[in-house]
C-alpha cells in the first residue's frame, strides 16, 4: 500500500463504508430504533443459501479485506513479497517491512469478516458480542501498527500518519465500548464521524504525499507546511461533520417522503356516504333505543 494507487484504494473503501454507516444510523435515528441493526433471526428460521445465512457487512469486510491484501502481496503483476526473510544473505534479515505490516493490518480486518460469518451461519443464534469485540481489535492493531510504522518516516510522513491515528483509536474505543453498551445513539453518530473524518483524512494524505495539487512536494523540514498538514486536519473534522449533517438531512427527506408514500389513500376514517332519504340512519336509531331500553 506503499503506493499512491494502494493508499487511494484503501481510503476509498474507507469511504464507502463510512457512509453506508452514516445513512444507517441517520435512519435509525429518525427512525428512533432502539437497534442499529437488528440480530439475525435463529439459524433455524433462515434460509438454507448462503446469503440467507450471512449479513451483506460480513461479505463485504471479506471481499474489502483481500481487495487490499492481494495487491500488497502480488502487485505488480510478477511480484512476490510472500518472502518474511532474505535467505539468501547470511544475516538472514527480515524483508517488505511495509508489506507485512499493511498485510496484518487488513488481516485483522479479514478476521473480523469471518468471525462474523462464522457468528452468524455456524451458530443457533448470533452472537452480536463477539462480533464488535473482533471488529474493535481490528482497529486496535491498526493503531498499534501505526506507531510502528511512522518509524523511519520522514517529519511530513510521520505527522500525517500519526494525525491518521486519532480517529482511528477514538473508532476502536468507541467499538471497545459498545461490546458492553451497546446501543447508544450518541456512540453511533461518534463512530460515524470518526470513521467519515478517519477516510477523508487517509485521502488527504494520499494526495498531500504522493500527489500534491501544487505539484511540488511538501517538505517535513517547513515548519509552515507542517503547521498547515494540522489546520486541515481540524478542517477534516468539520468537513465530516457536515458530511454527517447532510446525509441526515438527505435520510430525513427521504424518510419523510417515504412514510407519505406508505399512508394509503383513504386508510384514514371517513363516514359512509348515504342517499338522502335513506332508511339506514332511522333502522340504526331504532335499534339503539332498543338496545338502551333493553339496560
Amino acid at each position: 500500500m506503499g503506493t499512491l494507487g494502494g493508499h487511494l484504494v484503501a481510503a476509498l473503501l474507507f469511504l464507502i463504508v463510512a457512509l453506508y454507516y452514516s445513512v444507517l444510523v441517520s435512519l435509525a435515528l429518525l427512525r428512533g430504533q432502539r437497534l442499529l441493526k437488528r440480530p439475525l433471526p435463529p439459524r433455524d428460521k433462515r434460509g438454507h443459501r448462503w446469503w440467507q445465512l450471512v449479513s451483506v457487512e460480513a461479505v463485504v469486510k471479506v471481499v474489502f479485506s483481500l481487495i487490499v491484501i492481494l495487491p500488497e502481496l502480488f502487485y505488480p503483476p510478477g511480484a512476490n513479497r510472500m518472502v518474511m526473510v532474505d535467505w539468501e544473505d547470511p544475516k538472514r534479515p527480515f524483508v517488505f517491512q511495509d508489506t507485512w505490516q499493511h498485510v496484518t493490518m487488513y488481516g485483522f480486518f479479514l478476521l473480523s469478516g469471518v468471525v462474523d460469518i462464522v457468528s452468524q451461519a455456524c451458530q443457533a443464534r448470533q452472537n452480536m458480542k463477539l462480533e464488535r469485540a473482533a471488529e474493535a481489535l481490528a482497529f486496535c492493531v491498526l493503531v498499534l501498527l501505526m506507531i510502528n510504522h511512522i518509524e523511519n518516516k520522514n517529519t511530513l510522513e510521520s505527522r500525517v500518519h500519526a494525525l491518521f491515528m486519532l480517529p482511528a483509536f477514538l473508532v476502536g474505543l468507541v467499538l471497545i465500548i459498545e461490546v458492553w453498551v451497546p446501543d447508544q445513539p450518541s456512540l453511533w453518530v461518534l463512530k460515524t464521524w470518526m470513521g467519515l473524518m478517519l477516510s477523508n483524512w487517509l485521502l488527504h494524505l494520499t494526495v498531500l504525499i504522493y500527489a500534491p495539487p501544487s505539484g511540488q512536494p511538501w517538505s517535513g523540514d517547513n515548519p509552515v507546511d507542517l503547521a498547515f498538514v494540522t489546520t486541515f486536519f481540524c478542517w477534516h473534522l468539520g468537513l465530516a461533520a457536515v458530511m454527517l449533517a447532510a446525509i441526515y438531512g438527505l435520510c430525513s427527506l427521504w424518510h419523510h417522503r417515504f412514510s407519505s408514500w406508505k399512508r394509503a389513500p383513504g386508510a384514514e376514517y371517513q363516514p359512509c356516504p348515504l342517499r338522502e332519504g335513506s332508511e339506514e340512519p332511522e333502522k340504526f336509531r331504532a335499534g339503539a333505543l332498543q338496545l338502551d331500553g333493553g339496560v
